[in-house]
């Protein structure tokens, strides 16, 4: 039996995605005693763009566990009355801990100081508890599994920790490590990270309850930050060598999408490996086209196109896409446009 069911502890917990959907999961299969849940508001998507609950809201109506979707946390803001109300929900559920886990909202500090005061019983709290996906302090911020693949880093992991009112900067409480594969995309690496992030949750659990969580700050130095992946960012620079090419299309898959233009139609990329260096083609110049891929001349090398999709179209291997593409070697892809290094002045 885990020590969460022989002990339950009153959990509030705090997602959105996927991600966060896998951790709830396993804490409820795990015993905890989830007594409120606080989700996202439901979104427009798909086709007929109609209201969506988040995965983690999905979940916690099957298993008929109480949601909050306060629009705003801040007392002040612009949905105080949101705010207010999740107050009352938070002090009502009277919980141990709050687990954070890609919730999209940013805590202010009276959750914070909320989840640190006694329970009604006097019980001590354990606070507010992040699950984090990177090695802290690395990657701190919105996008560290797709930043820590476009840098090339060789692995990465989870970080359980006890969240503060810095962005990513408080003690950590459990760390581990995980390889990144050389093909992993952030869908791949996203999965085994999330599935890390849900086992080590629990077991930060159940080592608080034995009083085993030794607090650990970060270190000074190593601190780097995942800004958020904006849109532009997926254009294609041919310049660059093939190496950071084929991170960036891993790092971009499965949003935004790497892209790149040829004649009036812009292509995403989905897959791409590294090929030989080549001479001095004009970077974006189609090379060699194949079964096998397309090779484009980039910074001195080549990038093997392995899988594309057409507007409109699906995700094609090389050698489909090319049945329904009459591409050939010497056309030339698009070079974006270099940020107007001036405008910066």
């Amino acid at each position: 039996m885990s020590l969460l069911a022989a002990q339950p502890l009153r959990v509030i917990f705090a997602g959105t995605p996927e991600f966060a959907r896998l951790a709830l999961e396993r804490l409820h299969a795990a015993g905890a005693e989830i007594v409120l849940v606080l989700s996202q508001p439901d979104r427009p998507a798909g086709r007929g763009m109609k209201l969506q609950a988040s995965a983690v809201k999905q979940f916690a109506l099957e298993h008929n566990l109480p949601v909050a979707q306060p629009q705003g946390l801040r007392l002040d803001g612009k949905y105080a009355e949101d705010a207010a109300a999740a107050r009352q929900a938070l002090l009502a559920a009277d919980a141990d801990v709050m687990v954070v886990a890609a919730y999209g909202l940013i805590l202010p500090q009276w959750v914070l100081d909320l989840m640190q005061i006694p329970r009604a019983d006097g019980r001590p709290r354990l606070g507010c508890l992040n699950i984090h996906g990177s090695l802290l302090p690395r990657w701190r911020g919105a996008a560290p599994i797709h930043r820590a693949i476009e840098a090339g880093d060789s692995h990465t992991g989870v970080t359980i920790m006890q969240m503060d009112v810095g962005l990513d900067t408080g003690d950590m409480l459990l760390q581990q490590s995980l390889p990144i594969a050389p093909d992993d995309s952030t869908a791949t690496l996203h999965d085994k990270v999330a599935e890390l992030g849900a086992d080590m949750v629990v077991q930060a659990l159940e080592l608080a309850l034995g009083a085993g969580l030794q607090p650990v700050p970060q270190p000074v130095e190593g601190v780097t930050y995942a800004h958020k992946i904006e849109k532009q960012e997926a254009a294609i620079d041919w310049r660059l060598d093939a190496q950071t090419i084929g991170r960036r299309v891993r790092a971009f898959n499965p949003f935004p999408g790497a892209s790149a233009v040829l004649g009036t139609e812009t292509i995403k990329v989905w897959k791409a490996t590294p090929g030989p260096q080549q001479g001095a083609a004009l970077p974006g110049t189609v090379m060699a086209v194949g079964p096998e891929g397309i090779a484009v001349a980039a910074g001195g090398s080549t990038l093997l196109l392995q899988e594309l999709q057409r507007p409109g179209g699906k995700r094609l291997a090389a050698a489909d896409f090319l049945r329904g593409f009459d591409l050939k070697p010497g056309m030339q892809f698009e070079l974006p446009a270099l940020p107007d290094s001036s405008s910066a002045a």
